[in-house]
C-alpha cells in the first residue's frame, strides 16, 4: 500500500458492496462509533505507506515486535488490502497521526482531541482487523522518525522509543498467554511524537490537569492547570528501578528536552501510578526501590477509587486469579497480597516535583 492523501469513507457503499469487516464494525456500538467519528475527521493528505512481505517484516523487526509474531502479522496484511473500508481507516489514523505530530494535549479540559483513537476491532474483521492498529503504527513509523529527525533527536532515542511496541507484545502474552499487541492506544502518543524513552524511564510532554494543578499552585508555585509539564512514565521489562538508573534517566530528560525543545521548558515533572500508592511505603522495606523512587514526588491526591487489578496485572500478569492462587516469592509480591488479604486496596497514587530546579 502506498497513496498519498486519505480517502473518503462511504460507508453504505461498503456494507452493499458485501465487506465482511464493514459488518463487524457497524454491528458494535463502539466500533461504529468510532467508524463514523473518522469518516467525519477533517483529515489532511498524507503519504501512506505499508509495506508487504519482506520489508513489512524488516518493518516490524525495527519496532521490536517478537520474531515469532512476524508471520501471521505479515499474512495478515494481504487481507487488509482486499479491504477498502479498513485500508480507508488506516490510512485516515495515520492522517490524524501526521496532523498533530507533536503537539501537545492536556490541560485542565484536556484540550482538542489529538491524533485517533483505535479501539480493539471485533473478531468479525479477521486477520486484518487483528492487527490494525500494528498496521497503523508500521504506517506512521517513517512519519514519526521524519518529526524525530527534524528536531536532532538522536537515532538510538527514536529507535529505543518506538520499541515499547514490542513491550506492549510481551505485556500482552503475559496477561493473556496468546500473541496480541496490548496498549494500543497509549502507543499512539510515541508515534505523535510527545513521548520519549530516556534510560529506565519514559516522559511524555503535556500540561498540567486540574487536580494536580491545582495541588501545585496551592503548594504556592507560579504553576498552574494548563501550564507544560512531562508526564513520568515507569514502563515494564527494563531493569529494576534503582536510583543510579533513575538519576541517569532523569539526567538524560534533563539534557534532552533543553535541547530539542527549549521553547517548551517544563513547570514540573509528575507522575500517576499504583507505584506512589503511599501504603506501599507501609508494606516495603524504606531502602526499597519503590519507596525511594517515591521519595523524588511530593504526594498529591490519590485515587478516590480503589484499584486492585492494576497492582496485580503490572506484578503477576493475570489479574483475575483468587489472591490464594498467586505466588508469594518477592518482597511486593507478599506486600500487595498481605495488604489486600487484610481488607485492604489499592489506588492509583500521583505526585509531582520542580522540574526548573
Amino acid at each position: 500500500m502506498s497513496t498519498r492523501g486519505t480517502r473518503d469513507i462511504d460507508l453504505r457503499a461498503a456494507h452493499r458492496a458485501g465487506s465482511k469487516a464493514a459488518g463487524a464494525l457497524l454491528a458494535e456500538p463502539e466500533t461504529a462509533d468510532w467508524v463514523r467519528e473518522l469518516a467525519a475527521a477533517d483529515v489532511p493528505d498524507a503519504e501512506v505507506r505499508l509495506p508487504a512481505g519482506s520489508a513489512l517484516a524488516e518493518a516490524l523487526l525495527d519496532l521490536a515486535v517478537p520474531q515469532e509474531e512476524i508471520n501471521p502479522v505479515v499474512a495478515g496484511r494481504a487481507a487488509l488490502a482486499g479491504d477498502e473500508l479498513l485500508t480507508a481507516l488506516l490510512e485516515r489514523c495515520v492522517g490524524l497521526l501526521v496532523r498533530d505530530m507533536g503537539v501537545v494535549g492536556g490541560g485542565r479540559d484536556g484540550g482538542p482531541k489529538l491524533g485517533p483513537w483505535i479501539p480493539e476491532l471485533p473478531d468479525g474483521t479477521g486477520p486484518a482487523g487483528k492487527w490494525f492498529a500494528l498496521y497503523v503504527l508500521a504506517a506512521a513509523a517513517p512519519h514519526t522518525r521524519a518529526y524525530h529527525a527534524g528536531l536532532g533527536v538522536p537515532p538510538d532515542v527514536s529507535r529505543r522509543t518506538l520499541a515499547d511496541v514490542g513491550r506492549q507484545f510481551a505485556v500482552h502474552r503475559r496477561r493473556h498467554g496468546v500473541p496480541g499487541l496490548a496498549n494500543s492506544s497509549w502507543l499512539l502518543r510515541h508515534f505523535r511524537g510527545v513521548l520519549f524513552q530516556l534510560g529506565r524511564l519514559q516522559y511524555e510532554r503535556t500540561r498540567l490537569g486540574g487536580t494536580t494543578g491545582e495541588a501545585i499552585a496551592a503548594a504556592g508555585l507560579p504553576y498552574g492547570p494548563g501550564d507544560l509539564a512531562l508526564a513520568v512514565h515507569i514502563p515494564d521489562f527494563h531493569g529494576p528501578l534503582t536510583p543510579d538508573a533513575c538519576d541517569d534517566s532523569l539526567a538524560r530528560a534533563r539534557a534532552f528536552f533543553a535541547r530539542h525543545f527549549p521553547a517548551e521548558p517544563p513547570a514540573v515533572a509528575t507522575c500517576h501510578s499504583w507505584l506512589l500508592d503511599r501504603q506501599l511505603a507501609d508494606r516495603l522495606p524504606a531502602d526499597s526501590n519503590i519507596v525511594r523512587f517515591q521519595s523524588r514526588f511530593h504526594p498529591g491526591r490519590p485515587g478516590l477509587d480503589p484499584d486492585d487489578r492494576l497492582p496485580l496485572s503490572f506484578v503477576f500478569g493475570d489479574a483475575t486469579l483468587p489472591l490464594t492462587a498467586y505466588p508469594r516469592r518477592t518482597t511486593l509480591q507478599r506486600a500487595l497480597l498481605d495488604h489486600l488479604t487484610s481488607g485492604g486496596h489499592w489506588y492509583e497514587g500521583n505526585g509531582w516535583f520542580r522540574w526548573d530546579r
